[in-house]
């Protein structure tokens, strides 16, 4: 069954919505650059009332190491989604529970995705001069197909209730990640639109198999 990560988590509420309808993952998102950046307090209370419940991701864009840990011991958060400029000897060195970010053009990122270590990678959309994620813009999914057959393979990008379906059955991925396609407003979640894209996930997968 194919995984489903909220990212852009900003409120509890949101957090708790997520969880009820069936979500795997969120993405705690602390670069400063973002609307969906989350308060450390705010994350420390997500992961103490729901880290038993859900897998929790903190994304970090060209943080220091230093930062980070921090970070991940402030909150309690053991996971890390680098989706930066970051280097592989970065990412290496919080395995096993990192994975690098990689933004994907017109081109096949099948050997950009081997530089980096771990079992984990992410694809996402490279939208020139916009941020690093959450744009709500997809890539061809074709592209991501060689990727998904060598790693755990999380696929985002412009990804909604209404394609998530079609994703799956064209990529197979090991998970989807969804952020401003389930908002009412950045980093503000609608759960209604959740529960839908994780309802289309699942029928996604049906249709794969």
């Amino acid at each position: 069954m194919t995984r489903v990560k909220v990212c852009g988590v900003t409120r509890i509420e949101d957090a708790r919505a997520c969880v009820r309808v069936g979500v795997d993952t969120l993405g705690i998102n602390f670069w400063h650059g973002t609307k969906r950046r989350c308060d450390t307090g705010v994350a420390r209370s997500i992961v103490d009332e729901l880290a038993g419940l859900v897998e929790i991701v903190a994304v970090f864009v060209d943080a220091p190491a230093a930062e980070i840990r921090e970070t991940l011991a402030s909150t309690g958060i053991r996971w890390v989604q680098l989706h930066g400029a970051e280097s592989p000897e970065l990412v290496s060195e919080f395995l096993p529970r990192a994975y690098k970010a990689i933004g994907v053009g017109s081109d096949d990122p099948l050997a950009e995705s081997r530089r980096f270590p771990g079992e984990h990678i992410l694809l996402d959309a490279a939208v020139p001069g916009a941020m690093p994620g959450g744009t709500g813009k997809r890539f061809d999914w074709e592209l991501a197909r060689s990727v998904a057959r060598e790693r755990k393979l999380t696929l985002a990008g412009g990804l909604v209730p209404g394609n998530v379906s079609d994703a799956i059955r064209v990529v197979r991925p090991y998970r989807v990640d969804v952020a401003s396609g389930v908002e009412s407003a950045p980093g503000i979640k609608d759960e209604a639109l959740v529960r839908a894209f994780v309802e289309a996930a699942r029928r996604g997968d049906e249709r794969a198999d």
